[in-house]
């Protein structure tokens, strides 16, 4: 049964979710800086850098003229709305790392917190997992993996049966998070029990063979990190933060 999450549980993910809508924005008005800039033939500019005001300034066109005023000037009205981004999502970082205990010692351990201390796993992933699915209880690792759309959809028909992928029926952003912690475990827990299944499997392959396989690897990750958030079960051969 479908168990819909309570007006609190639903206004918590709001913070995971407006960082996500903020960091887009930001994006587009980096973009947009780096296309005026290439089209004066300028390629090196980071609009995130903390002296990016300063180099702005020095910049000089690919034919050695310098900025145009009004397009430095149309750049600086960008920047500025890049830094209203950047407050915002300050913002919000403190309000989620305040609710999911990552800096308050005195509180006890939310499964957030529990999930930060493994490597490969940061304050936004942990606190976007707890805050998307494991809020709530599930009986099986059917259920999770179904609730997050990694679950598999078979195919029968007459003495066809096989595989269509996953079902995509789940929670999107659960889902998409999942796959993108799959990557950053193999990376950061290289002696982790999943990630030499991983390697076991996959082997010297590369391209579509490897991105079938660490969509499996979501799928298994999701159901060893709801056992340790909800039972203690340490994935075996997980590494802790120092």
């Amino acid at each position: 049964m479908v168990r819909p999450p309570s007006p609190e549980e639903e206004d918590r993910r709001r913070l995971t979710r407006a960082r996500g809508t903020l960091l887009k924005e930001r994006t587009q008005h980096t973009n947009r800086i780096k296309g005026l800039l290439h089209g004066q033939g300028i390629t090196d500019y980071d609009p995130l850098r903390k002296d990016r005001r300063a180099r702005l300034d020095a910049l000089q066109t690919g034919d050695g003229r310098p900025l145009p005023e009004r397009l430095k000037a149309e750049i600086r009205r960008e920047l500025d709305r890049v830094d209203l981004v950047a407050a915002r999502i300050a913002v919000v970082e403190r309000a989620r790392d305040a609710l999911v205990g990552l800096k308050l010692a005195a509180q006890p351990e939310t499964a957030a917190a529990a999930l930060a201390r493994l490597k490969g796993i940061g304050p936004e992933l942990g606190s976007l997992i707890w805050l998307e699915a494991l809020f709530r209880d599930f009986a099986n690792r059917r259920q999770i993996a179904a609730y997050a759309g990694l679950a598999p959809s078979p195919w029968q028909s007459g003495g066809t049966d096989r595989e269509q992928g996953i079902s995509k029926s789940g929670n999107r952003r659960l889902r998409y998070a999942m796959v993108e912690l799959a990557w950053f475990w193999l990376r950061h827990q290289p002696d982790s029990a999943l990630s030499a299944w991983f390697r076991e499997r996959v082997g010297p392959a590369r391209g579509r063979v490897r991105r079938i396989a660490v969509v499996a690897l979501a799928r298994k990750l999701l159901v060893a990190l709801w056992r340790y958030a909800s039972q203690g079960v340490i994935p075996q051969g997980a590494a802790f933060k120092a």
